[in-house]
């Protein structure tokens, strides 16, 4: 199998729509695997358990349910009708039709099915071997496989608005969901609470939002630098690296320090906890911490414009949201 052919797979609207709507049952279903993971894992007796188990899935509840609400609301993921998609494919379809004076049966059988639906890899291969000394066939591919974007200076700053949002929410809603757990199990605390807030600053600040501000800041560079005559040509590939080290330096090396920063000169004031054990003694990184990063690497292919890797998003936002509602610290460990 080609690697060309797969990724024009992926690369259907049909598919990437299908992807898309599963967001609700990749949320729910990951939100459960965690809830149950985290409610047995530490052993103890079943009353603990218990109280655990109800404290999580309060919690992860607020997330999946304030993650939801925003996406449908706030249109934080593109989720475009079927029927919209059919109605583009075919008009797509007639025309090139029309202009090539196609006769081919096969083909055109082909092409009648992606009107209404996704094509097979098999049926993917057929079509580029038929048309590939066709020139007119540029036009009919931009409409039957979605390109990847090749986003400008404001729309890079508005995804990561849009990325940024999608990640905020969860964690808000995780820090809501675990006050309210703590009230309704009785172990309702200053001292939690503000270990949730400070959980929360710290994986939105180290592990989502200088993420993409890193990301987003070092591909209008690379844009600058291209406009300029700097760099000749804006590969995929330059892209993705340029995405990838801004991502590095703002926020695996710099949300780390500047998010337990924050804990310490903002947080604990407030709820009048003092620590002069150093920035770091507040929260440290760990492994966990180092693999949400794998959250980058989607955000650095929307920010791409590959938009069939949104769907992992909200999922591993969650595990930030689900450990701020907790109240994760990991100082004494």
């Amino acid at each position: 199998m080609k690697i060309q052919t797969l990724a024009k797979y992926i690369d259907q609207p049909f598919v990437i729509n299908k992807i898309n709507n599963q967001v609700p049952k990749l949320l729910v279903s990951s939100g459960l695997t965690i809830v149950l993971f985290d409610s047995f894992r530490h052993g103890g007796n079943n009353k603990e358990n218990r109280r655990r188990l109800l404290k999580n899935i309060i919690i992860a509840s607020s997330i999946i349910g304030a993650t939801l609400t925003s996406i449908k609301n706030f249109k934080l993921i593109e989720m475009k009708p079927a029927k919209e998609i059919i109605k583009e494919q075919t008009k797509a379809i007639d025309e090139y039709v029309k202009k090539t004076n196609l006769t081919d049966n096969f083909l055109l059988s082909i092409l009648n099915k992606s009107k209404r639906n996704h094509l097979s890899l098999d049926e993917i291969s057929v079509l580029f071997e038929k048309l590939k000394n066709d020139s007119n066939r540029t036009f009919l591919f931009k409409k039957l496989f979605s390109e990847n974007k090749n986003l400008t200076s404001n729309e890079i700053f508005s995804e990561i608005k849009r990325l940024s949002t999608l990640g905020v929410v969860p964690v808000i809603s995780g820090i809501a969901g675990g006050i309210i757990a703590d009230a309704v199990t009785g172990t309702f605390s200053l001292k939690s609470n503000a270990n949730k807030i400070k959980e929360g600053f710290y994986q939105y600040f180290a592990n989502i939002f200088l993420c993409n501000v890193g990301a987003g800041t070092a591909l209008y560079g690379l844009e600058k630098l291209n406009k300029h005559g700097v760099i000749k040509k804006m590969t995929p590939t330059k892209k993705m690296l340029t995405i990838l080290a801004g991502i590095t330096v703002m926020g695996i090396i710099g949300g780390s320090y500047i998010a337990n920063f924050l804990s310490k000169k903002i947080i604990n004031p407030i709820f009048s906890q003092k620590r002069e054990h150093g920035i770091y003694s507040e929260r440290k990184p760990e492994v966990l911490d180092i693999a949400l990063h794998t959250d980058d690497i989607a955000t650095a292919g929307v920010l791409s414009g590959v938009k069939w890797v949104e769907p992992m998003l909200p999922v591993m936002y969650f595990i930030s949201g689900f450990r701020a509602g907790t109240g994760y610290r990991n100082v004494n460990n």
